[in-house]
Formats: C-alpha cells, sequence, structure tokens
C-alpha cells in the first residue's frame, strides 16, 4: 500500500477528510479568508443580477465624480457611470484571471519540479537553471516586458477561448513567469518522496517513471501545492492588477486593476475622489489578503510538526 497524505491522519478516508477539515475550519485564518473570499466569489458569479449590465460611457448617468450617496453607493467616475457597478463586474475579471494563471503556474511548476527531482542528473541541472532565471527575475518585470510585445503581435480584436486577446495574454504570461516557486518547493519534496520505500516497491513490480510520478509522488505532493498555490494566486491579482494599471488590460472588460488606472488618469487623487480610488483598491487587498490567510491555514494545517492528531 503507497503512502499518500491520509498516513498522517485516521486509516479511515473519512475519519481523516474530517480530521483535516476540523483542523483547517478551526483555525482562524482560514475562516476569515474563506468568508471574505465565498463572498468575493458570490458576487463575481451573478454580477448583472446585483447591479445590472456593465456601464459604459453611453448608458452613464452623467454625475460626474459624484461621491458615495444613496442612489450611487460607491460613487461615480469621470464619466458618470456607477462605480459599484464597475467593481462587481471587475471581480469576476479579476478573479478569473488570477485563478487561471494560477492553475498555468501550478501545472508547469509541478511538472518541471517534479520532473528535476526524480530524474536528477542533467536533466535536474538544466530544469533548475531555467527555473533559477524565473526565480531572480520578478514575475512582473517579466510579464510587463513581455505582455505588450505579444499584445503587439496578436492584435487585439476577436477573442480566444472567450477572452479578449488582451486578457488571454496577461493569464498566459502571468501563469508562465510565476511557476518558479511552485517548482523549487516541488523539487525539494521530490527528492525526499523519492528514496521511500513504496517508490522502490513500485520499481520492482515493473511500473513506469511517468506511473511512479503520476500514481506515487504527485498525491504526496498535493499539501505542499495546495498551500503554496493560494499564494500564488495572490501573487497573480497583484501582478494582473499592476499590469491593467499601467494600462495593459482591457478596458472594455475592466478589471480592479483597469478601474484604478482609469481612475488615475482622470485625477481623482487630486479631485477628492476618494471612493474611485479605495473601492477597487480595497477590493485588490481583501481577496489577496484572504488567499494569503488561506495558504498560511493550509500550511499550518498540513506541517507535522503543528498538527494534532486525534
Amino acid at each position: 500500500m503507497s503512502e499518500s497524505i491520509v498516513q498522517y491522519y485516521p486509516r479511515s478516508r473519512t475519519r481523516a477528510i474530517k480530521a483535516f477539515l476540523g483542523q483547517f475550519l478551526g483555525h482562524g485564518g482560514a475562516r476569515l479568508g474563506l468568508l471574505c473570499l465565498v463572498f468575493f466569489v458570490a458576487v463575481a458569479a451573478v454580477p448583472t443580477f446585483l447591479v445590472g449590465p456593465l456601464q459604459t460611457a453611453i448608458n452613464a448617468t452623467g454625475d460626474f465624480l459624484m461621491p458615495p450617496s444613496g442612489e450611487h453607493l460607491l460613487g461615480t467616475d469621470e464619466v458618470g457611470r456607477d462605480v459599484l457597478n464597475l467593481v462587481v463586474h471587475g471581480a469576476r475579471i479579476s478573479l478569473v484571471i488570477a485563478l487561471l494563471a494560477t492553475v498555468i503556474s501550478l501545472v508547469v511548476g509541478t511538472t518541471i519540479g517534479m520532473t528535476a527531482g526524480y530524474y536528477g542528473g542533467r536533466v535536474d541541472v538544466w530544469l533548475m537553471r531555467l527555473t533559477d532565471f524565473f526565480f531572480v527575475m520578478p514575475s512582473f518585470v517579466l510579464a510587463l516586458v513581455i505582455t505588450p510585445v505579444v499584445l503587439e503581435v496578436m492584435g487585439r480584436g476577436g477573442e480566444i477561448l472567450g477572452f479578449r486577446p488582451s486578457l488571454f495574454v496577461i493569464i498566459v504570461v502571468i501563469g508562465m513567469t510565476s511557476w518558479a516557486f511552485v517548482a523549487r518547493i516541488v523539487r525539494s519534496q521530490t527528492l525526499s518522496l523519492k528514496e521511500r520505500t513504496f517508490i522502490d516497491r513500485a520499481r520492482v513490480v515493473g511500473s513506469s517513471n511517468s506511473s511512479i510520478m503520476v500514481r506515487h509522488i504527485l498525491p504526496n505532493l498535493v499539501p505542499q501545492i495546495a498551500a503554496n498555490g493560494a499564494l500564488v494566486v495572490a501573487g497573480a491579482i497583484y501582478v494582473e492588477t499592476s499590469l491593467s494599471f499601467l494600462g495593459l488590460g482591457d478596458p472594455l472588460q475592466p478589471s480592479w486593476g483597469t478601474l484604478l488606472s482609469l481612475a488615475q488618469r482622470a485625477g481623482a487623487a487630486s479631485a477628492g475622489a476618494w471612493w474611485y480610488l479605495a473601492a477597487p483598491g480595497v477590493c485588490v487587498l481583501s481577496v489577496s489578503l484572504s488567499f494569503v490567510l488561506i495558504g498560511n491555514a493550509l500550511d499550518d494545517t498540513f506541517n507535522p510538526r503543528r498538527r494534532v492528531i486525534p
């Protein structure tokens, strides 16, 4: 019987799941992070139901940079659009970009880290040198250099997999430039796991290398991938917000970063329109903090030195 994450808990899988959920949900940071995240996911799921269709300059009210009131809870922007409407619709764009970019990052980082750690030798050396390059070079800097170049080559018309090119490029660029940290963590865990006796038994019975990595090593990496994945999402939100703030987002599908960019261009700070900046800024901060809290809670729960075995 191969070792897995369940080995740290009672043998019964049901009891193991209950033990994990009990410890995870008993973590104060996890409860706070999940509560905040559930709220934003619910808002992003049904924006039209909550605030109606996305407002444009054509159907704006004409009340320019009006402060929060009973009619406009978060005020209006420089063309009279309701800021609450923009923020709610921006939640879907920001969360989708961050989550899809994280999926790409985890897949690439896990594949490279597990391959390097399992095969070792020259494969490990070359893959780690590649990882070192992405590790020492901030992902935001790489994304800032690559994104406009790719957009210029692809153009901004049409859609790709349901996304406009600018959003699709941002998703791919963030995912392909933020995997190095995950690869390092996965490699270190793989180096330890491949020396375990259950890996030797798998080799003896004739399991292929790919089968060993997928069926025996990967399940044991899930705790580290999950804990670090939450932190990668927070980083992806930051990078997406920064890129959109610098004008690389799509104004027709505004994210929170795009709203901050529009507010800056409209001179919201000098005009005293604090609500225009505060609304998307607080959302970015809240969601990023939620994922950090969840990631820390997962790390505490999976850490054997902190785990309380029932």
